[in-house]
């Protein structure tokens, strides 16, 4: 009875981080939205510039008054330019969603970026061995399903803001970036997990800042010289900048205790939140499929994160990332005759019966 209560007490903390980071990326949303509509400021570039100045600050430093192997110089001896390739990818997979507004409807891109869902399923099998079950991909289907009513919604109250004359062109830069994302939250899964997340937003920081610095400067320039600068947008900014920090910085703390798959289905009802807010704030027209699609997509997460998922053999390709001479002290492994462990979405460890390690 005890297990069971303690399950389930473990299962409502996992839905309720997962609405916190929804909450997170509605408050982006709308900042972004207030910037671009109401001030013509279309600088998602220094937006995003901003972060990662708020990164470097907070958790490059960290890593710099380090001692020992987890210092920043031991860090980027070892491993620099697998971070550096990483940045590049969380740049550009922010940058090409924004962009992809200006080309295209609200309602494509709400549909076409669940895209990465199935991109981190794909590359957490593949790369971080891990397998599922059917109730898993159950539960990733009715998690979509509720997507799909939520568009549905959008489409018969005729809310399709951001249609432009190459939809086309703004669909596939809404797929890129998806790719894009999932790529990079599998890795930020694997880092967070096996490494730490403090050098996962002090690398993100470091080489994120100095990125997207250069693309600021190249690409967005201009338009920072047009924004009519005031108190009201400085505090729109600082909001944005805010809710990005706090997103950024909880996120991997949600993975470690779950999956990437499993924050990325969370992540569908942050488009939810953001309507209802827009219901008060910009006259949207409601419709009850919109709290349809909401229920639909939590139930879908109570039936991924209800069962468990496992390492299919002894994990230690992580050496490749790590580039140490030394053992995986922090990732389980299983012996001749040891018990393996199967890990569950809500981070608990099962042991199973003994299985021969494969060399």
């Amino acid at each position: 009875m005890a297990s069971g209560v303690k399950v389930t007490q473990e299962l409502l903390l996992t839905l309720a981080l997962g609405q916190v980071l929804s909450l997170l990326i509605c408050g982006i949303g709308l900042t972004s939205k207030y910037l671009a509509d109401d001030y013509h400021a279309n600088t998602p570039v220094f937006q995003c510039f901003l972060n990662y100045i708020l990164l470097f600050l907070v958790y490059t430093t960290t890593l710099a008054v380090r001692q020992g192997e987890e210092n920043l110089l031991a860090i980027l001896k070892r491993r620099w330019w697998k971070y550096m390739i990483l940045g590049l990818i969380d740049i550009e997979a922010n940058y090409l969603v924004i962009k992809a507004y200006q080309y295209t409807t609200l309602t494509s891109v709400q549909l076409l970026d669940c895209f990465v869902i199935p991109v981190v399923l794909l590359l957490s099998w593949f790369f971080l061995l891990v397998r599922y079950k059917v109730l898993h991909f159950v539960g990733v289907g009715v998690c979509l399903l509720g997507m799909g009513c939520m568009v549905g919604a959008d489409v018969m109250v005729g809310r399709q803001q951001g249609l432009g004359d190459h939809k086309l062109l703004g669909d596939l830069l809404v797929l890129a970036g998806a790719t894009l994302y999932g790529i990079s939250n599998v890795c930020e899964e694997f880092i967070v997990k096996n490494l730490s997340r403090v050098e996962f937003l002090g690398m993100m920081g470091l080489f994120g800042s100095f990125f997207s610095g250069i693309q600021l400067a190249i690409m967005e320039h201009k338009e920072l010289l047009k924004v009519q600068w005031d108190w009201q947008i400085g505090l729109l900014y600082i909001g944005f900048s805010a809710c990005m920090f706090g997103l950024y910085s909880f996120m991997p703390v949600v993975i470690k205790r779950t999956s990437a798959t499993a924050v990325n289905l969370s992540l569908l009802t942050a488009d939810l939140y953001s309507l209802f807010c827009g219901l008060f704030l910009f006259q949207y027209k409601f419709s009850g499929l919109y709290l349809l699609s909401f229920f639909i997509i939590i139930l879908g997460l109570v039936f991924y994160s209800s069962s468990s998922t496992y390492v299919a053999q002894d994990p230690r390709v992580y050496k490749q990332f790590r580039n140490t001479g030394n053992a995986i002290t922090d990732t389980p492994t299983a012996g001749p005759l040891e018990p393996s462990v199967t890990y569950t979405s809500l981070g608990q460890e099962i042991e199973e019966e003994p299985r021969v390690r494969v060399a």
